[in-house]
């Protein structure tokens, strides 16, 4: 449908009959005169009208059906409907039949047509309505009018109304959208404020760990408000309840806290098991980034095991993790988040994030695609040990590595922090025979580049448990056992 000509003075139509330059010879009178002149066509009569019985010697042009092509050539003039007065006494003068009517120009005024007994006027009408709006929505709906009256359409629509849809719609249990509207009354929006008058703090997220109100979340979303500050956490429905931190692993970053007149309706979000996930399973991220309350991001896991050392910025200890890997738009605010499977169980906890230029950790870039997640089980141990005795509990080696050099393993330094030995006597380490200079390249069989990935494997043990160690001394392999032992708290 062209609106091309919208506006423009439009042309007379090029297939109407045109008007003779000299009228043709009246043919003799009839012996008798007709009793009665021959009636006219009533105006806007359509060219499925009877044709006249009298004879004649130029037929009368036809109105044309419309076209749809343009609006504006839809219909043509009723050039039947009028006779220029001056023809009109002409033929009265030279006998019957009158010469053909000459054709008015378009735009040009029409003279008044003689009163005569009308059968329709709704033709005249649409014709005149036709020509005169041209604008391109008027022209579709003209051209419809035309079509149906060329093809005898009823004019019955074809068009579904909405009536016509599903009264209800239901969404099977695998979706995200049911994933996500199941999981999200039991994700929270943490606020947290430092007590000092500046009142500095952040946004984060956390989720229901149990039904007496224990939130889970990552340590650095809480550490700003730990000594004499202020939590909240908002649910999804709008509610605030007031929090306060139960306790905080920085090594693990991951806190719990408890709400204050928590409600009694909480409903746990189920834990999965990070140790089942594959690599290309889905994953449904729900958190706040940017402050952005209750959004919710897809992906997949695109890696396992991944060594992350994490910090947020503030001058504190890293935290170590080994981390699973997530295309899921995560970004500052998903902190503390929960990560989901398909089935919506939690499989990790969102907690850093790789940002062009900025290395591991949360800062205001924003997401490239790098996100890593503390694997639940992980999560789980850290969370329990922290509701009962408010302080976390590390697995150790007793010896202490370096933590700059990468990609020849973890190298046992030559001493300790102020001169300390690096193995702790009697410790682990000693007890399984390792030795300042030693290299550990494999730990429990998953290969070792440097301090930070021995520390995150590490940590993913528990206490008691024993691991067997690959290490180098001298430039010869060698391996041992060592059963690890334990620390507790961060300092």
């Amino acid at each position: 449908m062209s609106t091309e000509n919208e506006g423009a003075a439009v042309p007379a139509d090029q297939s109407a009959p045109s008007t003779p330059s000299t009228p043709p010879a009246a043919p003799p009178a009839p012996a008798s005169p007709p009793s009665a002149p021959p009636a006219q066509p009533a105006q806007g009569e359509q060219s499925s009208a009877k044709p006249v019985t009298e004879p004649t010697t130029e037929p009368i042009p036809a109105v044309r059906e419309p076209r749809t092509a343009e609006p504006v050539t839809a219909v043509q003039e009723p050039v039947t409907a009028v006779q220029e007065p001056a023809t009109a006494t002409a033929a009265a003068a030279s006998g019957w039949p009158p010469a053909p009517p000459v054709t008015p120009s378009w735009g040009a005024p029409v003279p008044p047509v003689p009163e005569a007994p009308r059968k329709r006027t709704g033709g005249l009408v649409a014709a005149v309505l036709v020509a005169a709006l041209v604008a391109g929505g008027v022209g579709g709906g003209i051209g419809y009018w035309a079509a149906s009256q060329r093809d005898g359409d009823s004019g019955s629509s074809t068009t579904v109304s909405s009536g016509d849809a599903p009264s209800s719609f239901k969404r099977d249990p695998g979706t995200v959208a049911a994933v996500a509207g199941k999981a999200l009354p039991s994700v929270v929006t943490i606020q947290a404020k430092s007590g000092g008058t500046d009142g500095e703090g952040g946004t984060g997220t956390g989720f229901v760990y149990d039904k007496e109100g224990h939130i889970v979340t990552n340590n650095h979303v809480v550490a700003s408000a730990a000594d004499g500050g202020t939590l909240s956490a908002t649910f999804s429905n709008g509610k605030t309840y007031d929090a306060e931190v139960v306790g905080r692993a920085e090594g693990y970053d991951v806190a719990v806290l408890k709400l204050k007149n928590a409600p009694s309706n909480l409903v746990p979000l189920p834990l999965g098991d990070s140790d089942k996930v594959a690599v290309g399973d889905s994953t449904i991220a729900i958190g706040a980034p940017f402050g952005l309350s209750n959004t919710v991001t897809t992906g997949i896991i695109s890696a396992k095991n991944r060594p992350v050392a994490s910090g947020d910025g503030s001058g504190g200890k890293n935290s170590y993790m080994s981390a699973l890997q997530t295309d899921a738009s995560i970004n500052p605010g998903n902190s503390g988040g929960p990560l989901l499977d398909a089935s919506g169980a939690v499989i990790g906890i969102n907690s850093a994030i790789q940002s062009a230029g900025s290395g591991f950790g949360q800062s205001q870039a924003g997401s490239i695609g790098l996100g890593f997640a503390i694997p639940v089980n992980q999560a789980k141990n850290v969370a329990e040990q922290l509701i009962k005795t408010g302080k976390p509990v590390y697995p150790v080696i007793g010896a202490v590595v370096n933590m700059q050099d990468r990609g020849e393993g973890a190298t046992i330094a030559d001493q300790g922090t102020g001169g300390t030995p690096s193995i702790t006597p009697n410790g682990p380490a000693a007890k399984a025979g390792l030795k300042p200079g030693d290299v550990i390249t494999a730990f429990d069989d998953r290969q070792i580049d440097s301090g930070p990935t021995l520390i995150s494997e590490i940590w993913t043990h528990e206490p008691g448990d024993s691991v067997k160690i690959t290490y180098e001394r001298d430039g010869k392999p060698a391996t041992t056992t060592v059963t690890l032992g334990e620390r507790t708290g961060d300092n």
